[in-house]
């Protein structure tokens, strides 16, 4: 039995996806969590097999509760299910640990596909997603301004546009309000923005956050 957690901050997309999951043999879903906060509390009381993580959560979001999960639990297999399909978020989310990679708008046999070869100890990723990497690693010289950013700064710049504060972003990532402020200026400066309004503006440019988050 592959046991599965379900972390997505939608309870309808949760109960959806659980449905479908546990009327296939040799799958269940032994736990949910709504943050990436609760996903990295529960892991190790549920012990699941393979985690779905959605990426866009409130908090830390899906990309650090990754990288945390990864560190901490090797063993565990994390596909990320996101509406992002271009880079940096595949390219960044196999970085922090993950070896799965689905689109929301996937059929659920690609689901149930990508759970079983990654608790077999292989990698999965969506076709569409592998030809997009596929085509940046040939493209090199065309980066995009987000490679410029470390994977700590891509989370706070996350954080930032979904509306956290100084002190929130602080607390979730366990660093000092100093070092947050001077993330927050080092991404205007290296994105070549002024302020966090540019900021969010430069997110749904670049396709990192759907326009209704922002407001």
């Amino acid at each position: 039995m592959i046991n599965v957690m379900l972390v997505d901050d939608h309870g309808l997309v949760r109960n959806g996806i659980k449905r479908l999951l546990n009327d296939v043999d040799g799958i269940a879903v032994v736990a949910e969590a709504e943050t990436g906060e609760q996903a990295i509390k529960q892991v190790r009381k549920q012990q699941p097999d393979v985690i779905l993580m959605d990426i866009s959560m409130p908090g830390i979001g899906g990309l650090e509760a990754t990288r945390k999960i990864s560190r901490s639990l090797p063993g565990v297999r994390i596909i990320a299910v996101t509406i992002h399909d271009d880079d940096p978020f595949p390219a960044r989310l196999l970085e922090a640990g993950a070896v799965g990679y689905l689109t929301k708008g996937c059929e659920v046999r690609e689901i149930i596909k990508a759970i079983r070869s990654v608790h077999s100890g292989k990698q999965y990723i969506t076709p569409e997603v592998a030809h997009k990497l596929a085509l940046t690693l040939v493209n090199k010289g065309e980066k995009s301004p987000i490679d410029r950013l470390t994977q700590r700064e891509t989370q706070v710049m996350l954080m930032i546009v979904k509306g956290s504060t100084n002190k929130e972003i602080s607390s979730k990532l366990c660093l000092s309000p100093k070092t947050t402020s001077t993330y927050r200026y080092r991404l205007f400066d290296k994105l070549g923005v002024l302020n966090d309004v540019e900021l969010t503006r430069f997110a749904i440019r670049h396709g990192l956050i759907k326009e209704n988050l922002s407001h």
